[in-house]
Formats: structure tokens, sequence, C-alpha cells
């Protein structure tokens, strides 16, 4: 896919159009989860991701019947999915169509009721103070360039007590090459200082991506208001650094 030039359109418009050609394509987590799945999340057989291999642990989750979840570019037919199944009342804020046309599909099939919002999360959110009890937040913020913005507006939307669950990338992803063999670039991956990494990016269609250090990330959402619950770490569930048990993604369970 050819992204154009920076100054042509926002790489948030690029990302969007991406991820729709992903969802075409079959893309693991733009596939909606199945019927069968949904019946056995109601008798309290599920899972959710926040990163690629590791199941949230479910007392990070708590009882979710008549809680309002937020799911923080996380559509695609599956997290939310499984929350409306449990009972909760959700709504997806993601920018892919195809990503919020997946959560609108599932729902008319099974029967319940979702808001389906498509929208930017680099810009202020459209809901009101203390309107969740959680925000789920999948791996995503690769795709923007700021981080500390979207933590201070979770926390806003965000009720006192209320959680956020997060996944994130930690950056070592980006240092390398393709294969995983080598190191070949310092970080920070920023394609809008660099240009030369849009290319790259394009080459392989990627979208365009950012990498974001722990300190963004963790030390942002602390600055934001949060208090830091519990963590762990995952790997790329796939390559040389898996193989070698190389942890590249972080998720984080934090309380307003």
């Amino acid at each position: 896919m050819k992204y154009g030039s920076l100054e042509e359109k926002t790489y948030q418009e690029i990302n969007s159009k991406v991820i729709d050609s992903w969802c075409r394509d079959g893309w693991e987590w733009g596939t909606p989860i199945d019927h069968e799945t949904f019946l056995r999340a109601k008798e309290g057989d599920w899972n959710v991701l926040l990163t690629t291999t590791k199941p949230v642990p479910h007392s990070w989750l708590g009882d979710l019947k008549g809680k309002r979840i937020l799911g923080l570019a996380s559509g695609g037919g599956q997290q939310m999915a499984v929350f409306s199944a449990l009972g909760a009342k959700c709504t997806v804020f993601d920018y892919s169509g195809l990503q919020c046309e997946s959560d609108r599909l599932v729902a008319q099939r099974e029967g319940y009721e979702i808001e389906v919002i498509q929208g930017d999360m680099t810009k202020p959110l459209p809901f009101g103070d203390e309107t969740f009890d959680m925000v789920f937040h999948p791996v995503s913020n690769c795709y923007i360039r700021e981080v500390e913005p979207v933590f201070k507006e979770v926390f806003r939307v965000l009720k006192k007590g209320g959680s956020f669950l997060g996944g994130y990338d930690i950056g070592i992803n980006y240092a390398f090459n393709e294969d995983e063999t080598a190191l070949c670039q310092r970080l920070p991956y920023d394609p809008v200082s660099d240009p030369s990494l849009l290319k790259e990016l394009a080459d392989v269609d990627d979208g365009i991506q950012f990498s974001h250090t722990i300190d963004e990330q963790i030390g942002g959402q602390l600055k934001a208001g949060f208090t830091l619950k519990d963590i762990y770490s995952d790997t790329n569930g796939t390559g040389n650094l898996h193989d070698h048990n190389v942890p590249s993604f972080i998720a984080t369970w934090c309380v307003k």
C-alpha cells in the first residue's frame, strides 16, 4: 500500500486504512469470536488478551455484570463480545471502520446491545467525566506518537475506583531487523522525525508505528494519576525473540 507523505494525510488516517486492509486479509486481531466461543463465555469459560499470548488474569476484571466498559482501540468483535456475554454494558472506540463493523456484527448475531464509535484516540475522547467502570486497551498505542494525552483522557472518563487495563509494546521489536537476528535501528523509532522509516513501513505494509519507553507508558499512567496494581510481560508469540523468551510486551492493571 502506498502511504504517501505525512503532508498529504495524517498518520492516523493512514493507519485507519491500513488496519482496514489487514481485516479484509483475515488479520488475527480483526476476526470476531464465533458463536460457540460466545456461548462458552456466557457459561463462564472465557479468556481475553491485552498482549499476544498471555490471558488477562480474571482477578484483574472481577464481576463484570452491569459494569460499563470502554474498549479503547479494542474493536474486532473479540474482547467486548466476551464482556457483553458476561453481562457488561460495552462501548467500542476504534478508528478502523471494519474493526467497528465486526463488533456490530457479533452484537447483532448474539442479540446484545453495544455502542460502537469510530474515532481517533489521539483526540479528546467523546465521553463525559467518570463515565466508565473499566477501560480495556489492548496493544495499540504503538500506532500513535504521543501516549501521555491518552492516559490523561482515560483517567478523566473513568469513575473513581475504576480500572484501566492496557497492553503495551515496550519498543525492543523496533530495534531489530525483520527476522529478529540483528540490532539495526537506534531508538526511538519515529517515522515522523525520520521519513526514511516511512518508506520501510510502507514496503511491508506495517502501518505507521512508533516505539515507546516504559517511562512513557508506565510513567505516563502514574503522571495521569493512576495507581499501578499489577503487571506482567509477554513475548511476540513467534519469531527469534520469542524463541529466546525475550519479553517485548507488558500488560498493566491500574486503578483511578
